[in-house]
This record gives C-alpha cells, sequence and structure tokens, in this order.
C-alpha cells in the first residue's frame, strides 16, 4: 500500500489490511502475540491485587514486546505512533485472529 502512512484512514476496516502489510514477519506477529498476553496477564494481576503498578506493567510489557518486534524483525516502525488508536485495536484484532486460526503463528 504505498504512502499509506500519510494518509489517513476512513475506519478501522479501512486500517486493518495496512495493519497486517506491517506485520508480515511471524516472529514480529509471535511477539506481538507474548506482549498481548503479558499484558493481558498483568491485567487480572491488577484486578486481584487492587495494585494500580500492574496497568503500567501490562502497558509497558505489551508495547517492549511489540517495538522490539518492528525494530529488531519487522524493520518497520509501529503503527502506535502514527495511528494509536486504530493500532491498539489491531494489536487486539490480530490476537484473536491468531487464536482462531485466521492468521498464522
Amino acid at each position: 500500500m504505498a504512502h499509506a502512512r500519510a494518509r489517513e484512514f476512513e475506519n478501522f476496516a479501512a486500517f486493518y489490511p495496512y495493519y497486517l502489510s506491517e506485520h508480515q514477519n511471524r516472529t514480529c506477529r509471535r511477539l506481538h502475540f507474548a506482549g498481548s498476553t503479558v499484558a493481558l496477564l498483568c491485567l487480572v494481576a491488577l484486578v486481584v491485587t487492587g495494585n494500580a503498578w500492574w496497568l503500567l506493567a501490562a502497558v509497558v510489557g505489551g508495547y517492549a514486546f511489540a517495538w522490539v518486534g518492528h525494530l529488531g524483525f519487522e524493520k518497520n516502525r509501529p503503527a502506535t505512533f502514527r495511528h494509536p488508536v486504530y493500532s491498539l485495536m489491531g494489536d487486539w484484532v490480530m490476537y484473536l485472529d491468531i487464536w482462531r486460526g485466521r492468521i498464522p503463528f
């Protein structure tokens, strides 16, 4: 998708194919999956303990894995910097799509 970085997307449905094109490397996707799982576990810990530090751990843990995937394996800049809301939505849709077997793990 040429010049996708410069354009705005009308909605998430228009953004998601671009998002997937930025996650073609299997290791990058696996790191995203790991980061999302860590984030979910941290959110469970937040609910169980009531300790707000788990919220920070969820954010840091989730994004750390994803950014290592982009910088080290996908060799691109995370979409988070250009499209933060759609990117976060894309993380969770891709996570579910991996669980459902729609995207190779």
